[in-house]
């Protein structure tokens, strides 16, 4: 984090808050009071938007500002498609290079992930996810990969899955079969548990209400 520029810190606070619903789908995001909760100014705030919007997680105009892209159901198919062939990349990336540290990371997240939706803190549970998954594909050192997975992040219906009930405890446990293959330099093995962990979640929109 400490590499980012200000307007990539920024960024990365407000893709956080978007996917864990924090700023929900066609809500207003007011510069002013997000330099205010950070305690920054409004520039880098306003370069992060240009950002966001580049990415597809916001939209502006001169009238409405800037808010929150509204979810497209169309486009998610497609989505799962392509984010399993590039979270793929980016997995085996990271257990290849993964350290002992960045193990130890990893596994402090899931943990704060277990706990905050063993509390019924959902919210804090899908922010907590989010940083997980950035933190496992930063270790891969592919950032252009990275950078198309986070505009396939925009798009995808992570505050209906994260809702369903019972998703948090198979996510607990999808993310503890990711980080023993990392832990023991299983590429392949690695790889097949990120594509259950994504699949998994897509299937529960398949499932009756």
């Amino acid at each position: 984090m400490e590499n980012r520029t200000k307007e990539e810190q920024v960024a990365d606070f407000l893709r956080e808050g978007i996917i864990a619903g924090k700023y929900p789908r066609g809500s207003r995001l007011k510069q002013a009071e997000i330099a205010e909760q950070l305690h920054i100014s409004i520039t880098p705030v306003r370069e992060a938007l240009k950002l966001l919007e580049a990415e597809g997680y916001v939209n502006s105009d001169s009238y409405r500002g800037c808010r929150v892209v509204p979810f497209d159901p169309a486009a998610s198919g497609e989505i799962l498609q392509l984010r399993l062939l590039l979270e793929a990349q980016l997995v085996r990336g990271a257990a290849e290079k993964a350290s002992s540290k960045d193990l130890a990371d990893l596994r402090g997240l899931a943990r704060e992930f277990e706990q905050a939706f063993a509390s019924g803190d959902r919210a804090s549970a899908r922010g907590i996810n989010y940083r997980f998954h950035r933190r496992l594909y930063d270790i891969a050192a592919m950032p252009q990969t990275l950078h198309f997975v986070q505009i396939l992040w925009a798009r995808y219906p992570f505050d209906l899955i994260n809702v369903a009930q019972g998703r948090g405890a198979e996510a607990v446990k999808e993310h503890e079969q990711i980080l023993v293959a990392l832990g023991n330099g299983d590429l392949s093995t690695a790889v097949l548990a990120m594509r259950k962990h994504i699949e998994s979640g897509w299937n529960v929109l398949k499932k009756p209400a």
